[in-house]
């Protein structure tokens, strides 16, 4: 068990990113119009609206707080904040988003499994992201619960060297993480897997993030006359 706790936390993690970095590159590269996300608002509207909403501003109120949470060192809130109230932070900001992020990838895998237009034109890997995702938000959900069995903060703190020891390159990260509770260890090592396979299917596209469009013009939509609309009028 040592030695494939060691792998999965210690080896994976790098072989994962390497995965990415590479494999978007290299997609890029060679096949740069599969570069994007594969809308099918154009076949059907329905739900499309409200699950992106939902699932795209809480998976990166999520992502954000992932990021902020395990990267940001203890010495540095400790004076301000103790373990215990960042983890209750965390919990609460994270099961809200989570909440919304939960709703709208569930609305969205319903929309795409139950028409039978929206399921042809997909490819069975991004199916099978979807439902991945929607396993890691459950793991995620799932976590909260079990974090409230232990307010203290320990644990979070663990989690939080294992990936700062991960993003600096140092031995030993593993060993924050081989106590830990099953369902922490499966919602990194999902996590890990999700990066590892973004290059081979629509997660690609979180690279592009949109940022043009904050200073681009806005689109002109002149309406046409009655007449030319209808055709001339009488007389």
């Amino acid at each position: 068990m040592k030695y494939l706790n060691e792998f999965c936390f210690q080896v994976y993690p790098y072989i994962a990113v390497t995965l990415l970095l590479i494999g978007s590159w290299a997609r890029f590269d060679k096949d740069a119009y599969t570069w994007r996300s594969g809308s099918s608002q154009l076949l059907s509207n329905r739900g499309m609206r409200a699950g992106s909403n939902l699932f795209h501003v809480g998976v990166l109120a999520i992502l954000a707080g992932h990021f902020v949470g395990l990267l940001t060192p203890h010495a540095l809130y400790e004076p301000f904040m103790s373990a215990g109230a960042k983890q209750l932070l965390a919990m609460l900001v994270g099961g809200v988003f989570g909440v919304l992020c939960f709703i709208g990838l569930t609305i969205l895998i319903v929309r795409r499994m139950a028409n039978p237009r929206i399921r042809v034109t997909g490819a069975a890997r991004d199916i099978v992201v979807l439902w991945l995702l929607w396993a890691q938000l459950v793991l995620g959900m799932i976590s909260i619960v079990v974090s409230a069995g232990h307010l203290d903060g320990a644990q979070m703190v663990k989690l939080a060297e294992w990936a700062q020891h991960i993003v600096t390159f140092r031995w030993g990260a593993a060993e924050y993480i081989a106590d830990a509770h099953w369902v922490y260890k499966a919602h990194v090592f999902l996590g890990l897997t999700l990066l590892l396979v973004a290059p081979f299917t629509r997660l690609v596209h979180v690279w592009s993030i949109p940022v043009g469009y904050l200073k681009r013009p806005y689109q002109v939509v002149r309406r046409r006359q009655a007449s030319l609309r209808y055709g001339p009028g009488p007389g």
